[in-house]
């Protein structure tokens, strides 16, 4: 099932290498470009439909459970200033990140590549954000298999293995696949996300003002704490890496013309950072909801999303509550998990490929997100959120921060190159400015969470995080002048390239397959154009272009162009 090069023996003179990959792995209806740029003639559809698949992704509940246990636990006042101020930051983050996504046609991965990691260096938060998928998944799994046990008794540990099986056939047909069934639920959960808050403000207009005055369950009491509202900003940044799910749709945008331009940056605004505007609403409606439904069925219910749905519904709906919030989340969690299924194939495939040099193709690595997201259900995490989240966001904002510093800053100032560079041929294996930065702030922020530097600097470690990286980035592309960022120059696709250089397409000397210009690298090891993903599965190479670039020479490609349709997908692929 893995890709393999062979030779043609029968002549004299040997030829070079044909790669020939696993039938899935050349199935670009399946694999959608996971490990390389998403070409022109892939990107097919509309700023509208690629961001209300993008929103549609982001229809979990999950975001109910966070936005009830910040406030259960720190109160109202210290709640509603978390929730909002981890929304900005993770807004203003992701502004830049999604524009250079949606420019590039590049997943988070590949940015993060040439914004400051390296081709090596991105390796690791390849890790993260393949556990920010599998962590998520198995978050809003167990949501769904509360809700199947709630509504049908169906015990949840069969629940688990259920939800996790569902969307498989889903995620492995691929962007089309999940268009489609983003479109088709969005206005079943419109209607089951403003249903219970309409019913609160008929049959419970006095609750929202009782909620203001909430002081928790643990005795934080109403008043602001600053303790409370770091710890909760900390839980709320979990959610930064969302980001990079929102970037695996957003690759899809279509170039940016004069004529669409302005429903093009509304899309990618909308698609990108916008997330978090529903998502920090979701957060305070889910602690509203919880609140409402905690004298009813108690804390632990309360935190769980389906019982408030129906505490909600039920003045309405009366018997038919269950059924109707059984049915809201299952389509819920379904839509945020084919997406979290997804993005983790994407994250597995980036990771293994650099690795062992092998790529049997991006839906076998759904088997392994899925396993992983099935062993934490089984293992109760839902029980650990609060401390799981806000562990994880010090290493997650410490990453996204790292980028979007090169993204704003480092380019800006002439220390970054100008466009970005994602090739194996131009990177060095590690950038110090991107992963260093990130591992020093993850790392004294980490420290800082567990007590180490004292009780605020523990509240406050996902500050502690971003304000390093966010300085760190810049200051060490500062200090070795941007030399790590390109091994050598690419004299073919670099800065000044415009779309319709862009489509012109070139045969990879290696699979054989026409890509677009800026899946090709100039490769003196097989003296023409390769593409991406042959220039990184090769293991025989040597790396002669970046360990002596000098030596090596710009090679200039000899191949003629052929039509851009044949980039989309082989026609014929190679078995």
């Amino acid at each position: 099932m893995t890709d393999t090069v062979t030779r043609d023996t029968s002549s004299s003179a040997e030829p070079p290498p044909r790669r020939r990959y696993a039938r899935l792995a050349a199935d670009e209806s399946r694999e959608d470009y996971s490990l390389r740029y998403a070409p022109h003639s892939f990107r097919r559809w509309s700023p509208g439909t690629v961001a209300g698949t993008a929103l549609g992704g982001i229809a979990y509940l999950a975001d109910f459970a966070i936005g009830a246990s910040i406030v259960f636990t720190y109160g109202f006042s210290s709640g509603l200033a978390s929730i909002l101020t981890a929304a900005v930051i993770i807004f203003l983050t992701g502004i830049p990140i999604a524009r250079a996504c949606a420019r590039y046609g590049l997943d988070m991965d590949l940015i993060t590549r040439g914004a400051g990691f390296g081709y090596f260096g991105s390796t690791l938060t390849s890790l993260i954000y393949a556990s920010f998928t599998f962590i998520f998944f198995a978050l809003e799994g167990s949501i769904m298999a509360q809700a199947m046990h709630q509504a049908v008794g169906l015990p949840v540990e069969v629940g688990y293995l259920l939800t996790t099986l569902i969307v498989i056939p889903i995620v492995f047909r691929g962007m089309g696949a999940l268009a489609k069934v983003q479109a088709w639920t969005q206005p079943l959960w419109i209607v089951g996300m403003v249903l219970p808050f309409l019913v609160l403000a008929f049959e419970a207009p006095d609750a929202w003002g009782a909620f203001t005055s909430f002081g928790g369950t643990e005795g934080a009491g109403a008043g602001f704490s600053w303790i409370g509202f770091g710890l909760g900003t900390g839980v709320a940044l979990s959610l930064i890496a969302q980001i990079g799910e929102q970037a695996d749709y957003l690759r899809f945008m279509p170039a940016k013309t004069a004529e669409n331009r302005r429903r093009w940056n509304l899309a990618v605004l909308a698609a990108g950072p916008g997330w978090v505007v529903i998502g920090a609403a979701k957060q305070l409606g889910g602690a509203f909801l919880a609140f409402v439904a905690l004298e009813a069925v108690g804390k632990t219910h309360a935190l769980e999303p389906i019982a408030p749905q129906i505490e909600a519904l039920k003045p309405w709906l009366g018997s038919f509550a269950l059924p109707a919030a059984a049915l809201f989340v299952i389509v819920s969690q379904i839509k945020i998990n084919v997406t979290n299924a997804y993005s983790g194939s994407l994250s597995w495939s980036n990771f293994f490929s650099r690795v062992t040099h092998r790529h049997p193709g991006r839906v076998w690595y759904i088997f392994l997100n899925l396993a992983i997201a099935l062993t934490l259900m089984e293992m109760n995490m839902f029980a650990a959120l609060g401390k799981l989240l806000g562990f994880y966001s010090n290493v997650g904002i410490a990453w996204i921060a790292a980028v979007a510093a090169d993204l704003v800053i480092n380019k800006r100032a002439g220390w970054s190159p100008s466009y970005i560079e994602f090739k194996r041929a131009y990177l060095y294996a590690v950038n110090p400015a991107g992963f260093g930065a990130m591992v020093i702030a993850s790392g004294v922020s980490i420290l800082a969470f567990f007590g180490l530097f004292g009780t605020y600097a523990e509240a406050f470690s996902t500050f502690i995080a971003a304000g390093l990286a966010l300085v760190l980035c810049p200051l060490i592309a500062w200090a070795t002048k941007g030399r790590y960022y390109l091994a050598r120059p690419n004299p073919v696709n670099g800065p000044g390239v415009d779309v319709a250089d862009e489509t012109a397409t070139h045969v990879c000397g290696v699979c054989e397959t026409a890509y677009e210009l800026p899946d090709i690298v100039d490769c003196p090891a097989h003296s023409g154009p390769v593409c991406s993903l042959c220039c990184s599965l090769d293991a025989a190479c040597g790396d002669i272009c970046r360990k002596d670039p000098a030596a090596a020479g710009p090679v200039l490609m000899p191949v003629p162009t052929v039509p851009a349709a044949s980039s989309a997908a082989p026609a014929d692929p190679v078995r």
